[in-house]
């Protein structure tokens, strides 16, 4: 297996809908990482939220962090690289605060940065959601994030107002790349980054060629990575559009979808 690299979104795919980790993934990682092979975690969440779920699997090279634009090596506890928000991302932000983020929208926006979240907008939906993940947060002005560290932003709010600012991003695509992480959440990174141009970054260095190289996902948030590695799967629950494009669907996330790739890999079916 020392010629696969396999990456895992991590709610709802490698965990259960309860936020779980199924035995059955954790063995099957395991035998994975035993006969070679290179398993990874590739999440939206930052370095520190993102830690507790390394610390339950048996991972062997650095992590895809933030939606890809930051990996990092917890072995080692460095950043492997890292691509921030420009100018042009910071505008956008600006401009979607101006229009969204008063009656009768009430849009919140955190800014989240390598090693914690600026909520900069707060509410019950943004503050909620960092909660739950366990990530480090301060509620600041935006004036107060440091420029040279977005690496990631977060507009949420109603469904209809979401979409709003979906079309203002479709019409600026040089302010950067965007995804639906759930009907009340949007987000950004830097032009061309994502979970996928993560996983070809760190197959590149592992020297992986990219025909071995799969991911598993479960949401539109891992489309990019889906479309770029070369054998895709996915949790069973995922959408329609989401099983579309995968080689793999594999069983509900709550009874071991990872392991169910895993064993498609190692049997040889992969190719």
């Amino acid at each position: 297996m020392k010629n696969w690299l396999v990456a895992s979104d991590i709610d709802g795919t490698l965990n259960s809908k309860l936020r779980r980790l199924p035995k059955v993934n954790s063995d099957a990682i395991n035998s994975f990482v035993e006969h070679g092979g290179y398993f990874t975690l590739a999440s939206g969440r930052p370095v520190a939220s993102l830690e507790r779920a390394w610390k339950t699997v048996r991972t062997s090279c650095p992590a895809v962090a933030l939606n890809g634009s930051l990996i990092y090596d917890f072995n080692t506890r460095s950043v492997v690289s890292k691509t921030t928000i420009g100018e042009h991302g910071r505008a956008f932000v600006d401009s979607m605060i101006q229009k969204y983020c008063r009656a009768p929208y009430f849009t919140e926006v955190g800014i989240f940065c390598a090693d914690k979240a600026y909520i900069v907008k707060p509410g019950i939906l943004s503050v909620g959601q960092v909660i739950l993940d366990g990530v480090p947060f301060t509620v600041s002005k935006i004036e107060n994030v440091p420029e040279g560290e977005w690496c990631k932003g977060i507009f949420w709010g109603r469904p209809s107002v979401v979409n709003k600012i979906k079309s203002e991003a479709s019409a600026e695509p040089q302010a950067g790349s965007f995804m639906s992480s759930s009907v009340v959440s949007f987000e950004m990174l830097a032009p061309g980054v994502h979970k996928g141009s993560g996983v070809a970054s760190l197959a590149s260095q592992l020297g992986i060629d990219h025909s071995h190289t799969a991911a598993i996902g479960d949401y539109y948030n891992d489309w990019d990575m889906l479309r770029t590695v070369g054998f895709p799967a996915c949790a069973g629950q995922a959408p329609r559009r989401i099983r579309e494009i995968c080689k793999l669907v594999a069983c509900h996330c709550n009874k071991g979808c990872v392991a169910d790739l895993l064993g498609y890999i190692m049997s040889g079916q992969a190719g």
